[in-house]
């Protein structure tokens, strides 16, 4: 023992280039994927000894498949290059798939390309940070430590011979064997291998510059030019003011508006005029597909990316047709939304009063909204559209999305570090989060009844769910064939003033008919156009929900 001790201190233990493939491809294949063969096994069919025999094939493939990758790669003036930038990779990767149940995916490396530094702060907690020293910075540390035997390149080409033709005839005799079992598994969980690291964060960067990232100065794509109103704004009617709610994070089941035990809406639920839908889903389970698909035009199945980055959308028609379009931002931006549209900035003392260590609480929502409303000019009769863009439910760091007279339910998980929480804690605080959201939009629709020189109206939509523990799944942005309930299924909710309901009974009662009907998010484009009595060829009749009353009829 004293040897050895000595000859470390000494830094004279030295290995063959094969030996540290190997011990970096059981590194890579084994300890860091816990969480993906944790998943694997259980969708297995197997029981007791044959379940672990076919998560131990499952860790062997993984290990030749990177022993096969390494020998390829790896030479002796490479080995400790390639070895540092997977240990990296693959080391913080794995800290989201085994402690939060992520899954990596390009839509993932996309939140992460468009994150502000509040939310991505949000993610550090201490838990992170001891991850990062065992599973980072100390193998990354020996990596560059351990002396690489000097070897004669005949022998070593026979060593990496070798290895390469063993490597594949483990892994070739291993999938014949179980082909049926991994056949099952992955034909019915395609999005597994976002849990392998560090291929998953690999695979997903390429595809995501490859097919998502923003390509740039595209020509803008002009759409709906035909785009006006079917009624001119008279003295005898009031302009339209509708306020667009954009929820962030918020699932449907929490709501006890749905039907959820906990009281998470007490001031929604007294509201009269308002409309409930409980049948909703999203277009994507991030914000940074939500967002834009819901406002492309495009329904979900055929949502184009690239193309709704520089093609005029439902703000931009909105727009041309008369209105006055505004975005009130709480959040990490539009998303390309509203590019072209009037953004309201947010004045220091408003800042002052909701924000702090760089976020702002959604209070701050409702008081822009009065503050821009006091700023329209007297008189003034053109229509508006205003949205407001909340910082709503968004984790991990519940705790500070709710203020304390709204931390109803407890106890509380006051961590980011929410997979060390009870899930009764985390529960309560996600809870709290959408208490709160209930106040914020109370307060919007009370705003909105002041308003005597405007029909008004009201409509807040989710823009995706989270996962709070379910399935082993926390926070939001699994793929959406994967993805649970909790991440696509949104709460959607309407209110209409006594003057608006006035002039547009039958549009009310049909909404009113279809609260129990089966809806997402591509309803909101051709239904809020046609509630705004915007008029163009780019509506599909087949998604606005105010054409379905007339195709019954």
């Amino acid at each position: 023992m004293s040897n050895l001790i000595q000859r470390i201190k000494q830094r004279e233990i030295s290995i063959s280039l094969t030996t540290f493939n190997l011990i970096l491809a059981v590194w890579l294949g084994v300890c860091l994927n816990l969480g993906f063969l944790t998943k694997v096994q259980s969708f297995t069919p197997y029981q007791g000894i044959k379940a672990q025999l076919f998560i131990v094939a499952t860790g062997i493939v993984l290990i030749a498949l990177y022993n096969l990758l390494l020998n390829i790669l790896d030479w002796k003036w490479t080995a400790k290059f390639f070895a540092v930038i997977l240990v990296f990779i693959g080391g913080f990767s794995s800290y989201f798939v085994n402690s939060l149940g992520a899954v990596i995916s390009p839509d993932q490396i996309q939140n992460i390309a468009q994150t502000d530094p509040a939310e991505a702060f949000d993610l550090l907690s201490i838990q992170y940070f001891v991850w990062a020293f065992f599973f980072v910075i100390l193998p990354i540390f020996l990596v560059l430590w351990i002396k690489i035997k000097p070897e004669k390149i005949g022998k070593m080409l026979m060593f990496k011979g070798l290895n390469i033709v063993g490597s594949f005839a483990v892994i070739a005799s291993l999938l014949f064997v179980f082909y049926v079992d991994y056949a099952a598994i992955f034909r019915e969980h395609r999005d597994l291998k976002g849990m392998i690291s560090p291929q998953n964060t690999i695979a997903s960067t390429i595809s995501y510059f490859r097919k998502k990232a923003p390509k740039q100065n595209l020509p803008l794509i002009r759409y709906g030019e035909d785009a006006h109103l079917v009624e001119e704004v008279a003295l005898k009617h009031l302009p339209k003011l509708m306020v667009l709610v954009v929820g962030e994070t918020a699932r449907a089941e929490s709501f006890s508006l749905n039907g959820y035990t906990k009281n998470t809406n007490p001031e929604l639920s007294k509201q009269t005029n308002l409309i409930n839908f409980a049948q909703v889903s999203s277009c994507g389970t991030a914000t940074a597909v939500s967002v834009p698909c819901m406002f492309s035009g495009m329904p979900r199945i055929n949502y184009d990316e690239q193309l709704a980055s520089h093609r005029e959308g439902l703000l931009d028609i909105a727009q041309r047709a008369g209105y006055n379009v505004t975005w009130i931002d709480n959040n990490s931006g539009c998303k390309g939304a509203c590019d072209r549209v009037e953004k309201f900035v947010i004045s220091d003392e408003l800042k002052q009063k909701w924000c702090k260590e760089g976020e702002c609480e959604d209070g701050i929502l409702v008081d822009s909204l009065q503050q821009y409303l006091r700023q329209i000019p007297k008189g003034d009769q053109q229509p508006r559209l205003v949205v407001l863009h909340q910082m709503g439910s968004h984790g991990p760091a519940y705790y500070k999305r709710a203020p304390a007279e709204f931390q109803k339910f407890q106890p509380v998980c006051a961590t980011n570090a929410i997979q060390g929480c009870s899930q009764t804690e985390l529960i309560n605080s996600y809870d709290n989060t959408i208490l709160y959201t209930d106040h914020i939009l109370n307060q919007v629709i009370e705003t909105l009844k002041q308003q005597q020189n405007y029909r008004t109206a009201f409509w807040y939509l989710s823009d995706h769910g989270e996962s709070t523990g379910e399935h082993g799944m926390y926070l939001h942005g699994a793929p959406y064939a994967i993805a649970p309930s909790q991440q696509t299924h949104v709460p959607m909710v309407m209110w209409f003033s006594d003057a608006w309901k006035s002039i547009a009974a039958k549009q009310v009662n049909c909404l009113t008919q279809q609260k129990g009907a089966t809806l997402s998010q591509d309803n909101l484009f051709p239904s809020l156009l046609s509630l705004l009595n915007v008029k163009t060829q780019v509506i599909d009749p087949k998604n606005d929900m105010l054409q379905q009353c007339a195709a019954r009829s």
